[in-house]
């Protein structure tokens, strides 16, 4: 539908942006990383790690426990809680229309195979026709998503896929202690699932060579990690950037229950699949 209905069609857009932002390639796709370079050094040896293994040994495998995260790409940004031990997951994010100005704000619980959704709007003056939705947890069932790949599920814990990225690291050095720099191969292995085939496409040989810049904290874990996405022609330059945080203190990730949650209404089903 158009703008003048100011309903299905206009919120599908911004839906599908957030939701492909949650659940697809960017920032929470969990692209399995190979062993690769991930071990420190082989077992007897006394060799020190190179720069790249030291980082990837860094890269959260559900191991340190629950963390929290924030993410940013060309066109969003995404918060939230991973509990490797409850395979759980929690995914917030904010879109603005920018033709109406009116903001979604996307909210999704996961926990193993169960996935709840909260939505709020603000910034609504003055339009009509948007969803009234329970201010709960919704609970959704798959069957009934038009396009049920596109919601989010629990993938592993390095929701920010900076496993693939550092294995497609064509060089890696080590700047001072906790602090990496290098250059990233975007056509290479998972890491070419990182970004949306559009951007690939603009990027052309200039995704063979990404600046990126890393972060690893006292306690031996991945802080934080850069990549320096270039401008190419009507894309602009942008950060694609991953923090993770709070590793063993962050709260867990728990089913919503009693008056918090309740089965997502037709409304939520019409929302999604416009």
């Amino acid at each position: 539908m158009t703008q003048r209905t100011r309903t299905a069609g206009l919120l599908r857009r911004v839906v599908t942006a957030t939701t492909a932002a949650l659940a697809a390639t960017t920032l929470v796709a969990g692209c399995d990383a190979g062993d690769g370079d991930r071990a420190a050094a082989p077992a007897g040896s006394s060799a020190a790690p190179t720069p790249k293994a030291a980082l990837l040994a860094a890269v959260p495998d559900g191991t340190e426990g629950t963390f929290r995260f924030t993410g940013h790409d060309s066109s969003s940004d995404i918060s939230g809680l991973v509990d490797p031990t409850a395979k759980g997951a929690e995914l917030t994010t904010a879109v603005k229309d920018p033709d109406l100005g009116f903001t979604t704000r996307m909210s999704f619980r996961i926990v193993a195979d169960q996935t709840w959704m909260k939505v709020k709007f603000t910034g609504t003056k003055g339009l009509t026709g948007l969803p009234k939705l329970p201010d709960r947890w919704l609970r959704l069932d798959r069957a009934r998503l038009a396009d049920a790949a596109s919601a989010p599920v629990y993938d592993g814990v390095d929701v920010g896929n900076t496993g693939p990225l550092i294995e497609a690291a064509t060089a890696v050095e080590e700047k001072g202690a906790g602090r990496y720099a290098g250059t990233v191969d975007l056509t290479a292995g998972e890491a070419a699932k990182v970004l949306d085939a559009e951007e690939m496409t603009a990027l052309g040989d200039a995704a063979k060579a990404v600046p990126f810049t890393a972060e690893v904290g006292p306690d031996g874990n991945l802080a934080k990690l850069t990549l320096q996405v270039p401008a190419v022609g009507r894309h602009k330059a942008y950060a694609y950037l991953v923090e993770y945080r709070d590793y063993g203190t962050a709260p867990k990730v728990t089913a919503p229950t009693g008056a918090a949650a309740q089965d997502a209404p037709k409304v939520a089903y019409e929302l999604l699949n416009g």
